[in-house]
């Protein structure tokens, strides 16, 4: 005989048999007895949580011969059919790999053929968030306006990918995941049925391991099964990969009381046992976690007594903040392991790292983590602050820069020595004059010269920004800013200076941060002008501003 897998063999025939889903079968068992089913209906929810079994045991309801109290009787020959996947009338069809636009017209097409036996025909789309741009287009219509004698239920664990189009033509139930002790409940029903022998633990730890999923507790009670043996918690974490306990609370107990040579015994023996060391890491977390929650309110599930007792003993040697800041130091280090090839020396620096901690030299250790969670906190927002005042910054940039063009733009009659240009928008390139002038009187200081200097480097001008690193800017009048060198300037970087696309960006750069156009001259460390440049031409080949320049 065929052998089939537990998920099949035990997937649900009736909405009563459906575990942890009340709120959905109640409001569906209500639509069948009053008649009111809709067109179309989206489930939505985790995987394993039912979605696909309630799309077929609704495709049942609906068509069954002799429904009573909102249930099929799968006892009709429509039922019987339907069960054994003989009907035709009721049509599953997985989106993931039928998620062209020439799959939906085929259901566009057949949808206007009456049902052959039942009394409508129904469509089970599943995973229909695969569906194409286009497929989801040729479904519109149909979606919103079908045949009296059509209906669809469409199932996704990502809603959020369907275009709200979609959405807005379907009865959407949100399935929830299932709590443990719903999960526990069905293993029980399972393992009676199957005659399995299975601990209560067992059980404990597979429901768990499932995060909500009926259908994981079943697959992993199945892998357990091919033992044929009691199914204990050793093995189930035997199979599934978990370390041991002992060996968590071995290297846990080794960090909190820096016992470098415990800590890096049990990962050596968690290696030799063959497990994952992201696993491990991952078990870690967990187990210092229950720890903080069994100091906070002394409340655990899982553990047998003796293990309490160990994480008991644990918890009563550290401080909150010790385990806080371990459960940080170990999720960062998870997510830089994810990127690395040497998963086993990073963890076992890190294990290093946290076994050597030392809290202070303070008495009060527990005043000293809170105050280096404080400072954590600080650096953060401090980061924060500087994100947003440097955002601020750039549109402030993009203010000026649309201002000054816009001004620039208007003043079409600037006086050069220039001849006159017949057409408008042409462009002087910067002539730089070498000229000595003694007695220069610096003004205020330019705001924010170091922000000018990393938007030329951000421009590409990486040697004229490094320049500029050693100089300091100011007003010397309403035309004119002057770049002052202290320590004076070397014929090489003066040679860089004066280069008219260099000296055109400066311009540039300093006209958009005072908002209007500027000339520029640069200043030795004895206040004596050494080279400077005509800011509009400069500043129109810039920003490409047309400007008409005539006697």
């Amino acid at each position: 005989m065929e052998y089939t897998a537990l998920y099949r063999k035990f997937r649900p025939t009736k909405f009563d048999e459906i575990v942890g889903q009340e709120h959905i079968v109640k409001t569906l068992k209500n639509a069948l007895i009053n008649d009111r089913v809709g067109h179309a209906y989206l489930f939505n929810g985790g995987r394993g949580t039912g979605k696909t079994t309630a799309a077929k045991i609704l495709a049942r309801a609906v068509n069954c011969l002799n429904l009573k109290d909102g249930e099929p009787c799968n006892e009709c020959a429509v039922c019987k059919a339907a069960l054994d996947g003989s009907l035709t009338d009721i049509v599953e069809m997985d989106a993931a790999s039928n998620n062209s636009v020439e799959d939906v017209r085929a259901i566009r097409d057949e949808v206007n053929f009456l049902p052959t036996v039942a009394k409508y025909r129904v469509y089970i789309i599943d995973e229909v968030h695969m569906l194409s741009t286009g497929a989801f287009n040729a479904l519109l219509k149909t979606l919103e306006e079908p045949p009296a004698h059509v209906k669809f239920i469409l199932a996704t664990t990502e809603p959020q990918k369907l275009p709200a189009t979609i959405l807005s033509r379907c009865q959407r139930f949100d399935f929830k995941k299932i709590s443990n002790d719903n999960i526990e409940k069905r293993l029980n029903f399972v393992c009676e049925q199957s005659k399995i022998e299975i601990t209560k633990e067992a059980k404990s730890l597979i429901a768990t391991l499932a995060e909500g999923a009926m259908r994981d507790s079943l697959s992993i009670l199945e892998r357990c099964m091919q033992e044929q043996r009691e199914i204990t918690e050793d093995l189930v974490k035997e199979l599934v990969g978990i370390p041991k306990t002992e060996s968590v609370n071995k290297l846990t107990k080794g960090i909190l009381e820096k016992d470098t040579d415990t800590a890096l015994q049990a990962i050596n023996e968690v290696i030799a046992e063959g497990k994952d060391i992201s696993n491990f890491l991952w078990e870690i977390i967990k187990y210092i976690k229950d720890i903080l929650i069994f100091k906070t309110n002394t409340q655990l599930e899982i553990y047998s007594e003796k293990e309490k007792n160990n994480i008991k003993q644990l918890a009563d040697n550290t401080t909150k903040e010790r385990l806080i800041s371990i459960i940080y130091d170990l999720s960062n280090l998870q997510n830089d392991m994810k990127w690395s090839s040497q998963k086993l020396i990073m963890f076992q620096v890190e294990i290093i790292k946290l076994c050597n901690y030392n809290l202070s030299s303070n008495a009060n250790s527990e005043s000293n983590a809170s105050s280096n969670a404080n400072q954590y906190v600080n650096n953060i927002q401090t980061a924060k602050s500087k994100e947003i005042e440097d955002l601020q910054y750039k549109i402030d940039r993009l203010e000026k820069q649309l201002n000054l063009i816009q001004n620039s733009a208007k003043n079409t009659n600037i006086k050069s020595n220039g001849s006159e240009s017949k057409e408008s928008g042409v462009q002087f390139a910067g002539k730089t004059e070498v000229k000595k002038s003694k007695n220069v009187q610096l003004g205020e200081k330019v705001k924010n010269w170091p922000k000018i200097i990393n938007q030329i480097k951000e421009e590409g001008k990486i040697s004229l920004s490094s320049i500029l690193l050693t100089s300091s800017a100011n007003e010397i009048n309403d035309m004119t800013v002057g770049i002052n060198f202290e320590k004076g300037l070397t014929p090489f970087r003066k040679e860089i200076l004066e280069k008219p696309e260099n000296m055109s960006e400066i311009v540039k750069q300093v006209s958009i941060e005072l908002g209007k156009p500027m000339r520029v001259v640069l200043v030795d460390n004895n206040d004596e002008i050494v080279a400077k440049t005509d800011s509009f031409s400069d500043l129109s080949k810039g920003l490409d501003v047309p400007i008409n320049i005539i006697d």
